[in-house]
């Protein structure tokens, strides 16, 4: 395995190691190389630029290299698609959602990191930050940069902090929106209740998912009864965000995206939270999301991948995640810049962190996973306009279970 380097200090002397690199500061001659990085639109050298902002220091860092930049738009979502179709002629370096690790394994398409760099990302996240780039095989094969999950926003003047702990107690004070007919969402419910994805760690494709039983059924059977509550509305079409926008709702269930919508909005009645509980088959359960991340790979066909992998490591550096959350918003989850002044007065950013720590449960990225999505959404529905209901609930939890099972 290559020799993997440290993680770069931004604008500052970056050390590193390379097996075989000749060239070094100082040394004289410099080696000319070309990196394409492949990177969603709003870091582009025509929109904010972070991308080519964080190349150049880069290549300022490194007298050893001159090294020529060349930019391909391609979002983290795409990435699986893009890159795993043509490996060889995609990017040396690019952004990549976690969800699609398994698939560009198998496509032999992202590098597996080790050395150094290994030994940073490990003490710069959460274990469910690097459980989220980990493969089935136990490598790690990227840089996270920054989490992806849902959590609560509420209004504080219909919820206190002690009311968002217990969805069933906020269902007695005020609206809540929840988007059940959304897969990535509803199995929340059946995750709390023990229910399992691919075995206790989400990567073991023999396990198969198990959402059905008397787990499965006390599930369907809460969510029953939560679709006919008078203060739950189901969040489509935007409907939740627009209720807690105008007042008229008090809680909603979304993620870091929403929330300069959400905070404009309510001012200093602004709140965000990690999961609360619910009361299924008579105890109280954790809600679980799930978790991931958007992280940098390395193209294992590169032709200069001690550069690539230097590049991949600094874009995901604890500097870089500060110039990316300074610049675009976007929440770092280097755990030391939890810390750090605006992100710690961040309320998305503490509740996204402490949601992916404490509440959730990482989205298994082996190819698997893609028999989930339709049947859930499917049932969502149905809970929702009550072809599911309280008396067939375990007749089509079980219906429910066997979809899901029929798509491995």
């Amino acid at each position: 395995m290559k020799k993997i380097i440290c993680l770069a200090l931004l604008g500052a002397l970056i050390l590193c190691s390379f097996t075989g690199c000749s060239r070094r500061r100082g040394g004289g001659d410099t080696e000319k190389i070309t990196l394409t990085v492949w990177g969603p639109q709003e870091d582009q050298p025509n929109s904010e630029g972070w991308l080519p902002t964080m190349c150049e220091l880069f290549d300022d860092a490194h007298a050893e290299w001159d090294i020529e930049f060349k930019y391909g738009v391609c979002s983290e979502g795409e990435a699986g698609k893009n890159i795993s179709a043509d490996p060889e002629g995609s990017a040396d370096v690019y952004f990549f959602a976690n969800d699609q690790l398994g698939t560009l394994i198998q496509a032999n398409a992202i590098s597996e990191l080790g050395g150094d760099t290994l030994r940073a990302v490990k003490e710069a996240n959460s274990e469910n930050m690097v459980a989220s780039v980990t493969g089935s095989d136990g490598g790690v094969y990227g840089v996270p940069f920054t989490g992806n999950t849902w959590f609560m926003f509420y209004n504080k003047s219909i919820f206190s902090e002690d009311d968002v702990k217990s969805l069933d107690r906020m269902l007695e004070k005020g609206k809540v929106a929840f988007p059940l007919t959304n897969s990535w969402y509803m199995g929340a419910f059946y995750l709390a209740n023990g229910c399992t994805l691919f075995g206790e760690n989400g990567m073991d494709s023999s396990q198969g998912i198990d959402f059905g039983g008397k787990e499965g059924t006390e599930a369907t059977e809460y969510l029953c009864r939560l679709s006919k509550n008078r203060n739950f509305v189901n969040d489509a079409e935007g409907a939740g965000l627009s209720g807690l926008m105008n007042g008229s709702i008090g809680a909603i269930f979304s993620g870091s995206w929403d929330a300069k919508k959400i905070s404009d909005a309510l001012g200093d009645n602004y709140g965000a939270a990690s999961l609360p509980t619910a009361r299924i088959g008579g105890a109280e359960q954790q809600l679980l999301s799930f978790a991931g991340s958007k992280a940098v790979g390395v193209n294992p066909h590169c032709k200069n991948p001690e550069v690539a992998v230097a590049l991949a490591a600094f874009l995901g550096s604890r500097e870089a995640q500060k110039s990316h959350y300074e610049m675009r918003g976007i929440i770092p989850c280097d755990q030391s810049l939890l810390e750090d002044g605006a992100v710690s007065r961040d309320i998305a950013a503490r509740a996204q962190n402490e949601t992916i720590s404490k509440t959730a449960v990482v989205q298994p990225s082996i190819p698997e996973m893609d028999s989930f999505w339709i049947p859930t959404e499917n049932m969502g529905k149905a809970i929702v306009n009550g072809d599911v209901n309280e008396k067939n609930a375990a007749e089509k939890t079980k219906a429910y279970n066997d979809s899901l099972k029929a798509g491995l």
